[in-house]
């Protein structure tokens, strides 16, 4: 008896984690290698300016972009599609990163209800498994995303 609820224990200690990332469903550890596709655009670079990951500065930083509002990155010069899904409250999360980087502008036409949506990122990361990779990776090297952020940002996609 002893034994099981040890193991049973055990078991809620190793879950913790899992439900603590619950906000990315992917794997973080092969999101790195899929980054390399990204790179050539896209740097990670956190608040104290440290590289976390070097990249072209074709597209905006990707550090810190769990639950950011699209298109709000100071200093980066958008498309304005992609400001005005920002504006309509389009804000980061995995549905809708996995979404996008999928097809840019077909997820700003669809977001924004007109065939006029244009973006700026013409790479498309099609395989779905691939662009949670990437979610998870991202998700895991910015900045800690505490409980509290989590209940903003459902409390946000249910308004």
């Amino acid at each position: 008896m002893t034994m099981r609820i040890a193991s049973i224990f055990a078991l809620c200690l190793g879950a913790s984690p899992l439900l603590a990332d619950s906000h990315a469903t992917g794997d973080a550890e092969a999101g790195e290698k899929v980054f390399r596709k990204c790179k050539s655009c896209h740097m990670i670079t956190d608040d104290e300016g440290n590289d976390i990951q070097k990249g072209g500065r074709t597209g905006p930083n990707l550090y810190g972009i769990y639950d950011r509002v699209a298109g709000s990155v100071e200093d980066y010069r958008y498309g304005d599609s992609i400001v005005e899904a920002g504006e309509e409250g389009l804000a980061w999360d995995e549905a809708h990163f996995v979404g996008y980087v999928g097809d840019p502008k077909g997820y700003l036409a669809d977001f924004l209800d007109t065939n006029r949506a244009k973006s700026k990122m013409t790479f498309r990361l099609r395989d779905e498994e691939d662009a949670k990779d990437v979610w998870a990776y991202l998700v895991s090297v910015g900045p800690e995303i505490t409980e509290e952020d989590m209940e903003d940002a459902e409390a946000e996609t249910t308004e």
